[in-house]
């Protein structure tokens, strides 16, 4: 019962060890009924400079970058898809650790390309896209496919302009490494990558790519 028509509020609790922020969007997404965020796994070269949860957009500014983010949740035994990828490689996709028998690929959606993002995005859990003609995707697409991926706790990777991200990870340096003096193959690629979005400062780290899992 109420006395004398007080009501006791319990004070909110945040953890010092997480971030505030994160504790509050928790706190919010929680009080509007919204579904829990879900972290979706990577690849360990990608610890501590980006982290899919499911309901964000992630953008990259290469295939192989795309692929590398995708890998991880491939391996974890999740089902992928790429849409607008007429140049997609198997082989390459393999290289970083896709289960092909678990990938979807449309790889020319054309003027359909929101519906077919929108549809991979119902039961995938993580889409790769790259918007046609390599044009930026308008704030309303962009927002149409944000709420989808929220109501069906997935993951959308972009290969392209987004009008906002969650993390954005561009390719500062680029070094393949395997050719010696002239002679040899190129086995794996040496990366610095820029992170910034989200809300936090931006962070540098250094990655290779192509080194056995």
């Amino acid at each position: 019962m109420f006395d004398h028509g007080r009501v006791s509020v319990r004070p909110l609790e945040i953890d010092p060890d997480h971030d505030v922020l994160e504790h509050l969007r928790g706190r919010i997404s929680a009080l509007q009924g919204g579904p829990t965020r879900l972290s979706v796994p990577t690849l360990p070269l990608f610890e501590g400079l980006v982290q899919l949860r499911t309901g964000g957009v992630y953008g990259v500014d290469s295939a192989g970058l795309a692929m590398a983010l995708a890998a991880g949740a491939s391996r974890g035994g999740e089902w992928i898809g790429f849409a607008g990828w007429s140049d997609f490689g198997a082989e390459a996709a393999h290289q970083h650790g896709i289960d092909l028998s678990r990938t979807v690929l449309v790889p020319a959606p054309g003027e359909h390309w929101l519906e077919v993002t929108a549809a991979l995005i119902d039961v995938l859990t993580v889409v790769v896209l790259r918007p046609p003609g390599g044009a930026g995707v308008d704030a309303k697409s962009a927002s149409i496919l944000e709420a989808r991926l929220r109501a069906r706790s997935a993951v959308l990777l972009v290969h392209g302009d987004w009008p906002r991200c969650e993390t954005r990870l561009v390719t500062e340096q680029a070094e393949w490494v395997g050719v010696d003096a002239g002679r040899g193959r190129l086995c794996k690629q040496r990366l610095r990558l820029l992170a910034s979005g989200g809300g936090r400062p931006p962070t540098r780290s250094r990655i290779v790519m192509g080194e056995p899992a």
